[in-house]
């Protein structure tokens, strides 16, 4: 396959940072039972560079979680205590998606903290 423009493989876009090996991408799992708003959220996500495994409860998250070690863990702030509760590793931060979190302009920042573990400055 023929490229179209310059490489920008190198160039740190979304959820890579400026320290990233080549072709390294965020793993974030993404629970939320309601398939509409996970389209949405793997959509933002997707789009700028974080790999997502989308699944519709804690237990299917707790079952892949070993096996992908994933970065991150974005759910419904409901979801959050059964998330933190659960057999997922310690050290994977758990990061509460909310109504206010649907637009990519808001979740970013708190996916983008989460994993640089800087406190988000509210709006």
């Amino acid at each position: 396959m023929e490229q179209r423009g310059p490489d920008r493989r190198r160039f740190a876009r979304g959820g890579r940072r400026d320290d990233d090996r080549p072709g390294y991408t965020p793993l974030v799992i993404l629970i939320d039972p309601d398939a509409s708003r996970r389209s949405i959220s793997e959509a933002i996500l997707s789009k700028l560079r974080f790999a997502v495994a989308s699944v519709d409860s804690v237990e299917e998250a707790t079952r892949i979680s070993r096996a992908l070690m994933p970065e991150a863990i974005l759910c419904r702030v409901n979801d959050l205590q059964t998330v933190r509760d659960s057999a997922l590793p310690e050290h994977v931060p758990g990061i509460a998606l909310s109504d206010s979190t649907a637009r990519s302009e808001d979740l970013i920042p708190v996916v983008r903290a989460a994993l640089r573990l800087q406190p988000v400055r509210p709006r």
